[in-house]
């Protein structure tokens, strides 16, 4: 069920948004991030990351895969992007990260059929970059999407978290 759209008008907004996310997040959550090559989903777990406390720099995990940063809950971010096959999720240890502490996946709807289902996938989307003023280049709809019981029951706080 997605619930929200949101505009984002730079990766401030991006990283503002990810810390009302963070704001409510547990251990043992799962964050699919989904969007097309630079629209912001590195800079979404940037704002996750901060609002929980990570002060070291937060980077694209695209040639390791996997970045475990310190907080509470613990942050796993995740990029498979250059995964060739499902069969290649098992060699990350997800189970292991879903039970310790929040997992974000970067490309996540890509394989979604061997995750739990049980996530907030969160869609960045480039605005069309048709209009005149040159400002719309850097928006971005972000839209929220829950699966499972998890988030559904924090729907109505994310909501309010989302407002301010």
């Amino acid at each position: 069920m997605t619930f929200a759209t949101l505009r984002s008008k730079g990766v401030g907004d991006t990283q503002a948004v990810a810390g009302a996310v963070a704001s409510l997040a547990r251990a043992g959550d799962l964050v699919l991030l989904v969007g097309e090559l630079g629209v912001g989903k590195t800079a979404f777990v940037q704002g996750f990351a901060r609002r929980l406390g990570v002060t070291v720099p937060v980077t694209s995990p695209t040639f390791t895969l996997v970045h475990r940063y310190e907080a509470t809950p613990v942050i796993h971010h995740v990029d498979v992007y250059r995964l060739d096959r499902l069969s290649e999720l098992a060699d990350l240890g997800l189970p292991e990260m879903f039970e310790e502490g929040v997992t974000l996946i970067e490309w996540g709807d890509v394989v979604s059929p061997a995750l739990p289902s049980d996530f907030l996938e969160i869609v960045l989307t480039y605005v069309d970059d048709t209009a005149v003023d040159d400002a719309a280049v850097d928006e971005r709809d972000i839209a929220f999407r829950v699966v499972g019981g998890s988030w559904t029951g924090r729907v109505a706080a994310l909501r309010r978290a989302l407002e301010s």
